[in-house]
């Protein structure tokens, strides 16, 4: 498990977001290798399955495609994507060896009667999957705006300093902000 050296100069990590509509079957996956400094190098893009349970197979597969090995550490936009397609990041951060962090933005009791609701005949196994990921942590940025983090491989602290570091205004971090950007112009775009 590589450690986040937060003190490096451009310190590249990959961010990935995702977006879909009511309608779609697939949700567009958009990851961009960015520097702590927002410095572009790199897209990898992918899809996963509305109300699958492939999300966190999808983002090990653009990781490992992507092939880069300067990359040190990975941000997911949700941890609940593509309509309930629950992403393991202690699965990920084992595989890949790397700090994992989830972002999310608003506190929430919890998603299982929403999981019951639209999974009547099936919800076991996502509760299950849901039931065995780590609990979030709030944390306060300096702009002020309240993150909920899920983080392996690294610290609360590393996760904090790094999420401070990369967010620049507001609530989302830059490279989610931007990797969240690309998903949408993709979705529109029939990608």
């Amino acid at each position: 498990m590589r450690n986040l050296h937060l003190e490096k100069q451009g310190l590249r990590g990959l961010a990935i977001a995702e977006s879909f509509t009511e309608t779609s079957k697939k949700s567009v996956l958009a990851g961009i290798v960015i520097s702590t400094e927002m410095v572009i190098d790199g897209f990898v893009f992918d899809h996963s399955t509305v109300g699958g349970d492939d999300a966190t197979e999808v983002i090990l597969s653009m990781y490992e495609r992507l092939d880069r090995p300067d990359v040190s550490f990975l941000l997911i936009s949700g941890i609940v994507i593509s309509l309930y397609n629950i992403v393991d990041v202690k699965k990920i951060s084992e595989k890949i060896g790397l700090p994992v962090i989830g972002v999310t933005y608003e506190d929430s009791s919890g998603i299982e009667d929403a999981i019951k609701h639209h999974f009547p005949k099936s919800y076991e196994s996502k509760l299950s999957k849901y039931s065995h990921l780590e609990s979030r942590k709030k944390i306060t940025l300096k702009t002020s705006y309240d993150l909920y983090i899920r983080n392996e491989g690294c610290t609360l602290l590393e996760a904090e300093q790094l999420l401070d570091k990369i967010t620049l205004q507001g609530s989302v971090p830059e490279p989610l902000r931007i990797s969240q950007m690309l998903a949408k112009t993709l979705l529109k775009a029939k990608f």
